[in-house]
């Protein structure tokens, strides 16, 4: 079920940032391989082009990732749309979810607009306060926290599915273990340009079974936080 957004007028979007310029990003994706109506609906709602910055907002339904400070970028649609819909795969269905790495804060975003109870990690805290106000904007209940995002959110785990959106150069312990029996990881794994998306499924007995589901590009996944 998708989450009433409240849309103010800036986030409707005219011209290049409207309904039809979504639309023709949603007819890419399902183009490249996207199938789960719930997260293409997820994105056709959340208006993205209020997650970058006002000069890139033209640019804001083209399948691609682009910069948003801070050495970040807000991934590729089709990346937010795969890893979402990983966490959905196999009849999974996740209440709650971490995201390591909130960044604009556009992720988050659509893991709420599909009704799940999100909780969001974030080093860099100047992202993290914009992308509060975002949240907020949208009348998103999205909890978040300013911390190192290796460590995840233990007080709140086990989470049925966790989402990290920068790459390491293997699984963190820390994270893995904060997945709930059944549950669902999806992570970028490996260095540099040489990164796959990994989906792991922790079952009831504990043991995980993995799988690749694509060759990605993340910044990386770095320990400690920036005020």
């Amino acid at each position: 079920m998708i989450q009433r957004i409240r849309l103010q007028p800036e986030a409707i979007g005219v011209g290049m940032t409207s309904q039809r310029a979504r639309d023709r990003l949603i007819e890419r994706l399902r183009g490249h391989g996207i199938v789960d109506e719930r997260v293409l609906n997820a994105i056709r709602t959340v208006p993205r082009h209020l997650f970058i910055d006002e000069a890139l907002a033209t640019r804001a339904y083209e399948d691609t990732a682009l910069p948003i400070g801070h050495g970040q970028t807000i991934s590729q649609p089709w990346v937010v749309a795969r890893m979402t819909e990983a966490l959905f795969a196999d009849g999974v269905q996740p209440r709650r979810v971490l995201e390591i790495g909130t960044g604009s804060g556009y992720q988050a975003a659509i893991l709420g607009a599909l009704g799940l109870e999100v909780f969001t990690v974030e080093r860099i805290g100047e992202l993290l306060r914009v992308a509060r106000k975002r949240f907020r904007s949208l009348g998103l209940n999205v909890r978040s926290k300013h911390d190192d995002g290796r460590i995840g959110w233990p007080e709140e785990a086990p989470f049925d599915g966790i989402l990290v959106t920068a790459g390491a150069p293997a699984l963190v312990d820390a994270l893995t273990a904060q997945l709930a029996p059944g549950g669902v990881l999806v992570a970028p794994v490996g260095m540099g340009g040489a990164q796959s998306l990994l989906r792991l499924r922790k079952d009831s007995d504990g043991n995980v079974v993995q799988d690749v589901l694509a060759n990605v590009a993340f910044v990386p996944l770095l320990s400690g936080m920036i005020d």
